[in-house]
């Protein structure tokens, strides 16, 4: 979920694509390998680690569609029926979609470029990019059974790490479902387990001694 203004498509480590924020000074995915960040963080940890059928997603963040485009791939692959929203509040315009493609990212075009606010299916499958800041989303309670949190680092927008924020994930997840990112401060720890999370560390992509991922019991 990035701010607005200036963006720049960059390559990563493994090869694959991110896009850095100048005005952040952050980018959409880790720089030491941005495929093998999403594989690690919400497809290993997340995605496989889930039996929810169909499976319900709520991705915070959408970025280069990186995440909905290894999720597609891999539920299609295994065989389940996914229903995926992606919140972005400043979505990829039409030319840097078509950049990412050019830089190896055609797989992501179908999400990058799906109409704001409405959901589009892919045979049982489907998928919703919700164009809304995070801290006004409102779903029905209990809506997903895992939710991929991929928002900006806290030092760069604390906004989107609140109490506030974290009561309303939990809210939104069903029982038994589960929240998984990339980040492992104490401080958002704390306060995934001040809104009701079971939390647990786990091993991190290169580069990241721990990730998160946090359950709804």
């Amino acid at each position: 979920m990035a701010a607005a203004g200036e963006r720049h498509i960059t390559i990563s480590s493994d090869g694959s694509t991110t896009i850095w924020v100048p005005g952040l000074d952050e980018h959409y995915h880790s720089i030491h390998g941005a495929r093998t960040e999403s594989l690690h963080v919400f497809i290993e940890a997340g995605l496989k680690s889930t039996t929810a059928r169909p499976l319900r997603i709520l991705e915070v963040g959408l970025g280069t569609a990186l995440n909905a485009q290894l999720t597609f791939e891999t539920a299609k692959e295994l065989g389940i029926e996914v229903h995926y929203t992606a919140l972005e509040k400043f979505p990829i315009t039409h030319e840097e979609a078509n950049a990412l493609s050019e830089a190896g990212m055609r797989g992501a075009l179908p999400f990058l470029l799906a109409p704001h606010n409405e959901r589009i299916y892919f045979g049982d499958s489907s998928f919703a990019l919700v164009v809304e800041d995070l801290r006004t989303f409102h779903a029905e309670k209990g809506a997903f059974d895992l939710i991929y949190f991929d928002a900006f680092a806290p030092s760069a927008q604390p906004e989107l790490w609140s109490d506030r924020v974290f009561e309303n994930m939990y809210r939104v997840l069903a029982n038994g479902g589960m929240l998984t990112t990339y980040c492992a401060k104490g401080v958002v720890k704390r306060t995934m387990k001040a809104a009701g999370f079971e939390v647990e560390a786990l091993p991190g992509p290169p580069r990241k001694r721990e990730m998160t991922r946090a359950w709804k019991r």
